[in-house]
This record gives structure tokens, sequence and C-alpha cells, in this order.
């Protein structure tokens, strides 16, 4: 199962729009952080597994760089838990 290009770019617009990084008390939306569409493309890959599988395996492949590009972490380690759940929702609609 994968998105039309139009799908894809709706669901792009959905993470930006409400996803966020957590960093300190700071919320760092995606789509300021240039990373809505890998995780848009990320959970396209996987949306034939469900929601919750495609949400939770995209956060951890999508690599997030911080201090320079010297480190990467998995955007799971960045998003509050909150957050998986809201992607989930909004993969929910997508994988039926």
């Amino acid at each position: 199962m994968t998105l039309s290009s139009e799908e894809l770019k709706d669901l792009q617009l959905a993470i930006a729009d409400r996803l966020y990084m957590q960093i300190a008390s700071w919320h760092l939306y995606l789509g300021d952080a240039g990373l809505a569409e890998a995780l848009a493309l990320e959970c396209n890959a996987r949306l034939a597994q469900g929601a919750n599988v495609a949400a939770r395996q995209a956060v951890e492949s999508v690599q997030v760089e911080v201090a320079g590009g010297n480190t990467r972490l998995p955007l799971a380690r960045l998003m509050p838990t909150g957050q998986l759940f809201d992607l989930e929702e909004i993969l929910d609609p997508y994988c039926r």
C-alpha cells in the first residue's frame, strides 16, 4: 500500500503542523525542523503494517542531526510519547 503524491503531501502537511520534538521546554515542530517529509516517506513505506507499527518504526528510522551534525539521534528519542500517539492517529485513516 502506497499513497498517491497528493495523499503523501497531505500526510506531510499533517505531520508538519501537528508533531514536534521537545528539547527542554521548547517545542520544535517537524515542519519547521525540515523533518516532516522524511517522516511522511518513512511512514508511507510502512503503512501496510498498520498505524501503530508504521509510526513506531518510522520515528526510529528518521535520524536527526544534533550539534552541527556531530551526533545523530533517532527522532523517537526527541519526541514525547503523546506525539507518537498523535502520529498513529494521523496515520490511521491511511491504513484502511
